[in-house]
């Protein structure tokens, strides 16, 4: 879970990814961003994020983003 947090302040600085829980639907975090951190998670965490799995649930926060990766590894 560090390894995420580090990606996602080096991406978002400004966010407190550690408590906020609506990355998305406060519109915090855009495709592009979105698009921007799976390709950075994919690579750290040697796994494969399909277009069928970026949906708000999946990105809305911090611990949503790792029970992803988790599930996917």
């Amino acid at each position: 879970m560090e390894e995420l947090l580090t990606i996602l302040q080096e991406a978002k600085p400004e966010i407190d990814f550690k408590n906020e829980t609506a990355l998305v639907d406060n519109s915090l975090l855009d495709s592009f961003d979105i698009v921007q951190l799976v390709m950075q998670i994919n690579e750290k965490f040697d796994i494969e994020i399909g277009a069928e799995e970026i949906s708000p649930e999946n990105f809305n926060s911090a611990e949503s983003i790792w029970a992803l990766i988790q599930k996917l590894q």
